[in-house]
């Protein structure tokens, strides 16, 4: 008996050892009763590790010797665990059958046992009251009978239930005792378990950082214990889509839906994960199948809870592809009371639908009511929910035709979207979470459209951009382990394009970067927020502010708003507003203009090129700006473009020839640039990077400018040599080979000596280059992810201190970029400030047309 105890406790704490352990227990060939622990413990360990059919049957070949042992305890304990074997490969009813026997036929310790283990099964299925019953009286059970390995199973089962109720201080309880006696007992796998569970308590406060911690941690302890757990995916989709990452979350979900059985319930709910990634990430077409797939498999188990929560993203996903009408409305509406009935954590998503259904079919009570149950999350739930509730509060006022709560309710859910974001550490996983934010900025836009008034409209355009790159506490500059899989990562990078130079096999070594990349964004990630006190949140980015700090300079802000592109103007006191054209004419003539710039970059201009620039030129200020271009009448302009337009070549534009202008995300963030104090020192670093025509003379060229100045060049320009170098300078100039990675700008890089230096990699400086000139390619590009939030060099580096920063938006003429390098700096060292040097340079360039494309290739990010 007690080999057949100890072996039961090894199967949840040392899974492999209790396999082999089972195995040969069973070779022996012992009685009826002890054969009976084997066989359970087979089926405990292969029921974690998701073979569902084997486990079924070891779990009934002990019960089969526990019966045939004569002891009545032996088989209601083997009961107990064949029943939650089968609810968990979906045969909910008969589980539940096995389940019920189990308690019938038990008292005591044993009745604990086996209420602990009915009590996760009813929780998992959505029956949180019956299972808080049955945990309830196990936990009194089993702490009399001094069972604290079970007690503590028993606890970790009844916080998951207190957190979906939202009783978080009793979660957080039942979790701290949990662990402590995990810990006391030595049970490895449940106290990697703990850990899991921690992450949702994360996710429910909001803290996806620490959330994705957990996660990491437990999947390297279940690691060592050679186990694969599914609703570790789970749990990690649910981080990932809370963080808005949802290309990433729907990767993950639909590679472990592969992995599992077609009937486990672990199957139904990462297909559930992957439909509401699908969903996130704008693809409802394939939202719907993996909901619908889902909802039958939940139906199918008896799994109401589930079943409704499928219900909802399938519903959502149609309305998504289009799909109105009463029928949608109507089971909209169904859903959305049945997902409050069950409190579930969709419901107020659900209600804000049927909402929006039963106001677009003239419904206008309905709508009011269902709007209204939506806003009472403004205030409670998890942090990432509150926005969704202040967007309800917004449409419901706006509906009304109160207009002043309806921008009080946009206001107040812009500032609830901006500290959920400043909770997020990493900046990949600030950008993402702006969906709530981008709809409740573009209702106040609205309102300022429809009464006209430019002062309103650039409010609410920089109440939501100011928060797009609030700075925040970068990784620690000594993060050993991210400092070696950067390491890592250049040493593949320069493998790779060594094979794929020679024709060589790269497969392994893309396996390896991919790999990498994975561990380099996961350690990023868990960097917890932390804002610093001159925030321009969006409370602080007034437009009377804005307009005072202007200086003479003239503010050029573009927001999009349904489509349509409008531009804000203004200097000396004076706003106006434009009305430009569709955004997506912008965007096309963008294009052209950066293809004619790249086709001009290879060095043979074909004739009349110069004309052709200029043609190109008029066309893209037409897009751009419309009538606005009349307002830049000379002195220096600020522009602020919405998300899709950045890497504009706004030196093309016929308005901005003869005055220097810069760009930036907003204008708060501009004019805090401006503000923002210089290094005490006047350091310099050049950095010269390999397989660059010209490169040594130009960085000589510009070193007589900077006496003094840091050279790493001829094989010194390694990253380690240069983070060090650029750390906390004044002004650094980086000549190196670049490149912009659309799929994942934040691994955009630059070439170095001993190969690419990454976004990432800058991302770790205390404090960035006060002045960063790069003269490579497209390093002026950023990503649009959401609304009008990026990811790029800016987004990383002007957070940590870069005021001025010169990139490119197409690749360009090596040759031609050294002279032009060249003139920029040296009206810089006449003190020159960085738009008017950049636009000394251009004149310079004027007349030939390689030299000219080059020099409209840059752009002046900042202040």
């Amino acid at each position: 008996m007690a080999e057949g105890e100890a072996l039961l406790k090894m199967a949840l704490s040392r899974p492999v050892e209790a396999l082999a352990a089972a195995d040969r227990l069973i070779a022996r060939r012992p009685a009826a009763g002890p054969i009976s622990f084997a066989h359970q413990a087979r089926a405990i360990v292969l029921r974690d590790a998701g073979r569902l059919d084997e486990a079924i049957a070891a779990a009934r070949l002990a019960l089969r010797r526990a019966l045939a042992s004569g002891d009545p305890a032996r088989a209601t304990d083997v009961r107990a665990t064949l029943g939650v074997a089968l609810v968990m490969n979906g045969r909910t009813r008969a589980g539940l059958a096995e389940l019920d026997a189990a308690v019938a036929a038990s008292d005591g310790q044993l009745a604990g046992r086996v209420l602990t283990r009915r009590g996760i099964e009813l929780a998992s299925l959505g029956r949180r009251q019956q299972a808080l019953a049955d945990l309830n009286r196990a936990i009194t059970l089993l702490h009399r009978a001094r069972d604290h390995v079970w007690e503590a199973r028993a606890r970790t089962a009844r916080f998951l239930v207190y957190g979906i109720i939202g009783q978080a201080a009793r979660a957080d309880r039942d979790l701290a005792v949990a662990e402590r006696l995990f810990a006391a007992a030595g049970q490895e796998l449940e106290s990697a378990m703990v850990v899991q569970n921690r992450a949702d308590v994360a996710v429910q406060a909001g803290d996806l950082p620490g959330a994705l911690a957990c996660l990491d941690e437990a999947a390297k302890r279940y690691d060592r214990l050679g186990l694969h757990l599914p609703d570790l995916v789970f749990d990690r989709c649910k981080a990932l889509l809370a963080a808005g990452l949802t290309d990433e979350a729907l990767a993950e979900a639909d590679a472990g839906v592969a992995r599992l059985a077609r009937r486990s319930s672990d199957r139904a709910k990462l297909l559930f994960v992957a439909a509401r990634a699908a969903q996130a990430a704008g693809r409802p077409d394939g939202a719907a199948k993996r909901a619908q797939a889902a909802h039958d498999l939940f139906r199918a188990q008896g799994r109401p809870w589930w079943t409704a929560r499928a219900a909802f993203v399938l519903v959502q996903s149609r309305y998504d592809a289009g799909l109105r009408g009463g029928r949608i409305a109507a089971r909209a509406a169904r859903i959305a009371d049945r997902l409050d009935e069950l409190g579930a954590e969709e419901a107020p998503a659900a209600h804000l639908l049927a909402g929006r259904l039963a106001a677009e079919s003239g419904r206008m009570a309905d709508a009011d009511r269902y709007l209204a149950r939506a806003a009472r999350f403004r205030r409670r739930g998890p942090t990432y929910g509150h926005a969704a509730g202040w967007l309800a509060q917004a449409l419901r006022a706006d509906a009304a035709g109160r207009t002043g709560a309806a921008l009080n309710a946009c206001r107040r859910g812009l500032l609830a979207a901006g500290e959920h974001q400043r909770r997020l550490g990493a900046v990949e996983l600030r950008v993402h979470a702006a969906a709530y934010g981008t709809e409740l900025a573009a209702i106040g836009a609205r309102h300022a459209l429809r009464r006209g008034d430019p002062r309103m409209l650039l409010l609410w355009s920089e109440r939501w951009r100011a928060s797009a790159l609030v700075p925040m506490s970068p990784p620690p500059p000594d993060d050993g382990e991210l400092a070696a899989d950067l390491a890592a990562l250049r040493e593949v990078m320069n493998r790779l394009d060594s094979g794929l130079a020679g024709g060589g096999p790269t497969a392994s070594l893309e396996q390896d970067r991919r790999r990498l990349e994975a561990s380099i964004r996961a350690r990023t990630r868990r960097a917890a927020g932390a804002a610093r006190p001159d925030d321009p949140t969006p409370a602080r980015a007034a437009a009377d502010e804005i307009l005072g700090r202007l200086d003479g300079d003239t503010l050029v802000e573009l927001v999009a708003v349904d489509g349509v592109l409008h531009a804000i103007t203004a200097r000396s006191g004076r706003v106006r507003l434009h009305t430009v054209g569709p955004v997506d004419a912008a965007v096309r003539e963008v294009e052209l203009a950066r293809f004619m710039l790249r086709r001009l970059a290879r060095g043979r201009p074909p004739p009349d090129s110069l004309a052709h620039l200029a043609e190109a030129g008029r066309l893209l200020q037409a897009r751009l700006l419309g009538q606005a271009a009349a307002d830049l009448n000379g002195g220096p302009v600020i522009l602020a473009p919405p998300g899709p337009l950045h890497g504009v070549p706004w030196g093309m534009l016929p308005a901005l020839l003869g005055v220097p202008w810069s760009v930036a995300p907003s204008a708060a963030l501009a004019l805090r640039a401006r503000r923002s104090r210089a290094p005490r020192g006047r350091r310099t670093v050049i950095v010269v990077g390999p397989g660059l025509r010209g490169s040594r003379a130009e960085a000589a060229r510009i070193a007589t400018g900077y006496p003094g100045a840091v050279i790493l060049a001829n094989g010194q320009a390694t990253a380690a040599r240069v983070l060090a170098a650029v750390d906390g300078a004044y002004t650094a100039h980086i000549a190196a080979h670049g490149i912009f990675r659309a799929d994942n700008p934040l691994f955009s890089s630059l070439r170095l000596d001993d190969g690419p230096l990454t976004v990432y990699d800058l991302g770790r400086l205390r404090r960035a280059p006060h002045r960063l000139i790069l003269s490579s390619c497209e390093s002026g590009v950023a990503a649009p992810v959401a609304g009008d939030e990026l990811l790029g060099m800016i987004s990383v580096l002007a957070p940590l201190g870069t005021t001025s920063l010169l990139a490119s938006t197409v690749p360009v003429n090596d040759a031609s970029a050294a002279p032009l390098m060249a003139d920029f700096h040296a009206a810089l060292g006449s003190g020159q400030p960085f738009a008017d040097a950049l636009l000394h340079a251009r004149s310079r360039a004027a007349g030939e047309p390689v030299a000219l494309a080059t020099a409209l290739a840059f752009i002046a990010l900042g202040g």
